[in-house]
C-alpha cells in the first residue's frame, strides 16, 4: 500500500514512517527542509520537503491513504494562536482539498487529547465524545481542525478516523519533555527534580501509538462518508510519579527523584485518562 505522511520526520511522524516501511508499504514522507530524522528508519521513504501549504498534488497521486501528523504548537514555545490555527487549520484543509483531488479516499488525521482540555477534570475516563474545551491556542486549533475535517469527509464521501493520542513517550522525543529529561538524567548520574506527581495520565508508548495509526490507514473498516473519532491509549492510567519511578528504575538511575521540587502548571489537569 502507498501511504502519504505528513510530519514524517516528527516524533510519532518518524515512528509511523519506520512501522509502515516495517510492513513493506511504499511511504511518501513530508518533511520540514533541513530538518534531521527523530530515528533511524530501515529503508528510505520518497522525501518530499516542504510544507502544508505547498503543492503536493502530484506527490499524492496513487496514494492510498494519508497519515497526517504535522502540527504546529505540540512545543508550549510556540503559541501564537494565529500561527496555530494558520498550520493546524487552515494549511491542513488546503492538504486535505489536494489530497481528495489526487482521488485519495482514507484519512487518519492525529487529533490531541488536548482538544478536551477543561472537560476532562469531568470524567474519570475522557470519552470520544466529550465537550471540547481546550485552553491553549494548540488545542482550540486542533479542536476546530477535528470538526472542519469531519465536515469535508461528510460532504465528500471520504474515509476518515481521527485519533487523539494520549500522553505519548519514547525515543526520538524533544528533549524538553518530562520522558527524555528523566532518563537522561538517569543515565548522567544526576538527581531529577519534578512535582509531586500525583497527575494521572495514561502514558503511551510511541511505538504502540505508530502501530494504531498505520493499522487505521491500512486495515480497519472506515465506512464513507461516516467519520470515527477514537482515543489512542493503552488503558493503563498511572500517577506521574509511579511513572518516574518505574522508568527511573529501568534506566539504573543513581541521582534522587526530588518530589515537589516544581509547582504544578497553571491550569494542571490532575487526571487525564481516556475512555477507550
Amino acid at each position: 500500500m502507498k501511504i502519504f505522511v505528513t510530519g514524517a520526520n516528527g516524533f510519532i511522524g518518524s515512528h509511523v514512517v519506520k512501522r509502515s516501511l516495517d510492513l513493506g508499504h511504499e511511504v511518501v514522507g513530508l518533511r520540514r527542509t533541513n530538518r534531521s530524522q527523530k530515528i533511524d528508519l530501515p529503508s528510505k521513504p520518497q522525501w518530499i520537503e516542504g510544507t502544508l501549504e505547498d503543492n503536493l498534488e502530484k506527490h499524492l497521486k496513487e496514494c492510498e491513504a494519508v497519515i497526517h501528523l504535522a502540527a504546529y504548537g505540540v512545543n508550549p514555545k510556540h503559541n501564537s494562536r494565529n500561527e496555530a490555527f494558520r498550520w493546524n487549520v487552515s494549511a491542513s484543509l488546503n492538504f486535505l482539498e489536494q489530497a481528495k483531488k489526487a482521488n485519495v479516499k482514507r484519512f487518519v488525521i492525529a487529533g490531541s487529547c488536548s482538544e478536551y482540555g477543561k472537560s476532562a477534570e469531568r470524567f474519570d475516563f475522557v470519552p470520544c465524545d466529550a465537550p471540547l474545551e481546550p485552553i491553549d491556542a494548540y488545542g482550540s486549533s486542533k479542536a476546530e481542525a477535528s470538526v472542519r475535517a469531519i465536515k469535508f469527509a461528510k460532504e465528500n464521501e471520504l474515509e476518515l478516523a481521527i485519533l487523539r493520542p494520549f500522553h505519548i513517550f519514547g525515543e526520538g522525543e524533544s528533549d524538553y519533555r518530562f520522558w527524555p529529561s528523566l532518563k537522561n538524567a538517569a543515565l548522567t548520574g544526576q538527581d531529577f527534580p519534578m512535582t509531586m506527581g500525583e497527575q494521572i495520565r495514561d502514558f503511551t508508548p510511541v511505538e504502540f501509538a505508530a502501530d494504531v495509526f498505520v493499522d487505521y490507514a491500512t486495515n480497519k473498516n472506515i465506512s464513507k462518508g461516516r467519520p470515527i473519532i477514537k482515543n489512542l491509549g493503552t488503558a493503563k492510567p498511572q500517577s506521574l510519579k509511579n511513572f518516574a519511578k518505574s522508568e527511573w528504575k529501568k534506566f539504573g538511575g543513581k541521582g534522587i527523584l526530588l518530589f515537589g521540587k516544581i509547582p504544578y502548571r497553571e491550569n494542571e489537569i490532575m487526571r487525564y485518562v481516556p475512555m477507550l
